[in-house]
């Protein structure tokens, strides 16, 4: 009996051409339960999904480093392309058509999506950020509300300017705040809604408030963390850091990460400074709570 063949689909959980190749490796499967294994299904994530690409050019090299489409599909290990290499294939292979209205594979793609974000009980933030007054798009963040909930309220209640102002009339809030330090492939910093220097700010439960938990590792481009003077002195700066960190680990709380905005991010970078300060004006335009 020949060997089972082995699906792996991976792919941006938004796209239609992610539901397109999912529906087609489960077609298949049910189609020929003795000659496929289980298909891997890996849905991602925008910053996931940047780091896998970043990950697989590394380790593929060749004609690789000129893809671009949102999707692998593997055979047997072996990249054979995107949903339409995946559909020519079947076709060939197996002899395998497989078809479903494109407002289908939209209405499908848009519920895993949802889907996805509800599974996780946590809560999602949004800042749209603007660099020198022009829009350059949004950071979407995963708060980790379960590991920990009190600086995740924090951030949120910042987000959403709920918290009102202090009794000195400081308004609680992140809109119209700018980042203030940039380090590229170190962090970027801000939320010094106090002044935009980087000496101030100040949390919804006061001036400062402990550090809750180092749970969260700063093993990845894209992490949110607490920016602070000491040991439980965080207020409402912030970091997002761009590489790996563990140093962090023990000395700031991480507590989300960024799952879309890869492109802003990369612009946040790019600014040019001086000292570690923009020189032009990146700022937070808007910030509120993401339903999904």
């Amino acid at each position: 009996m020949a060997p089972e063949v082995q699906l792996e689909i991976v792919g941006l959980l938004k796209e239609t051409a992610f539901q397109i190749a999912k529906c087609i490796a489960e077609g298949l499967k049910l189609k020929f339960p003795k000659n496929f294994s289980e298909p891997i299904i890996c849905p991602l994530l925008e910053c996931a999904w940047d780091e896998y690409v970043n990950n697989k050019k590394k380790s593929l090299k060749g004609e690789f480093w000129e893809y671009s489409s949102s999707l692998m599909c593997f055979v047997n290990g072996q990249l054979i392309g995107n949903e339409k290499d995946l559909k020519v294939w079947a076709e060939e292979h197996w002899d395998f058509i497989f078809f479903r209205p494109p407002a289908l594979y939209l209405a499908l793609a848009e519920d895993f999506y949802s889907s996805h974000l509800g599974n996780t009980k946590h809560t999602f933030v949004y800042m749209d950020i603007s660099i020198g007054g022009n829009a350059i798009g949004r950071l979407l963040f995963e708060l980790f509300s379960d590991l920990c909930p009190k600086t995740s309220r924090n951030f949120q209640q910042l987000c959403t300017g709920e918290a009102g102002s202090t009794a000195g009339n400081l308004q609680l809030a992140y809109k119209g705040s700018i980042f203030h330090r940039v380090i590229p492939n170190g962090w970027i910093q801000g939320g010094d809604i106090s002044g935009g220097k980087g000496v101030g700010g100040e949390s919804i439960y006061g001036p400062t408030f402990e550090d809750e938990s180092f749970a969260v590792p700063h093993n990845k481009r894209g992490i949110l963390g607490m920016a602070n003077k000491r040991r439980h002195t965080n207020g409402s700066q912030f970091y997002i850091t761009l590489k790996p960190a563990p140093w962090m680990d023990t000395k700031h709380v991480a507590f989300g990460q960024l799952i879309e905005g890869t492109e802003v991010l990369k612009k946040l970078e790019a600014v040019p400074t001086y000292n570690e300060r923009p020189k032009h004006e990146c700022k937070v335009m808007d910030c509120g709570i993401y339903v999904p």
